[in-house]
């Protein structure tokens, strides 16, 4: 097992590791790293047609990536952040093709737990997609996940057995209406 601080060096360098999120065991991987990205489509057997969740530590580094809230978007997302909820936003920048998928939209979560944040603080944003091959159950464990990834990985962080919905995935319509595509581990009230 890697304790946070060398985790942090890993992925500041590129390395990709196993870390528990919000709400389940992501592979973790720098967002703004292209190469490290692609492994972890290849390490998870993904789709890469499907963007992954983007993890941020404050509403600050949706800038790192061109994305402009109106103020209706920026409400919304006060209230549900920090929080288990995933907002889909657009992206249009073409340096982030590798991320978007030509899709020219990209989910994000700020994540509810603190310690996370402080982590996303010192890494900048992480995808991280759920521990597991694509189709296959999320890892609730790190056995289950060294199941799925062996010695690929650079390093592992244990925090016990973790289950949970994944998060809630929500997008705005055209005039800032939220639309819910995934009801997960967070209940929307009235936004």
């Amino acid at each position: 097992m890697t304790s946070i601080e060398n985790s942090i060096k890993i992925l500041k360098n590129g390395g990709i590791g196993i870390l528990p999120t919000d709400t389940i065991y992501g592979i973790v991987a720098s967002a703004l790293n292209k190469k490290a990205v692609l492994k972890v489509y290849k390490l998870r057997k993904r789709n890469p047609q499907r963007p992954f969740i983007i993890l941020i530590s404050s509403l600050a580094d949706l800038n790192l990536f061109g994305i402009k809230l109106n103020a209706v978007v920026k409400k919304v997302l006060k209230k549900v952040w920090p929080g288990k909820i995933s907002v889909i936003l657009k992206c249009n920048s073409k340096r982030f093709k590798y991320l978007h998928r030509g899709i020219k939209t990209l989910a994000f979560r700020l994540p509810s737990k603190k310690w996370l944040r402080r982590l996303l603080k010192k890494t900048g944003p992480l995808v991280a997609p759920s521990a597991n091959w694509e189709g296959e159950p999320p890892a609730k464990n790190i056995k289950e996940a060294r199941k799925y990834f062996e010695n690929r990985i650079d390093f592992y962080v244990d925090a016990g057995k973790l289950e949970s919905l994944p998060s809630t995935l929500i997008a705005f319509d055209e005039n800032g209406k939220v639309i819910i595509l995934r009801r997960g581990a967070e209940r929307i009230s009235v936004l």
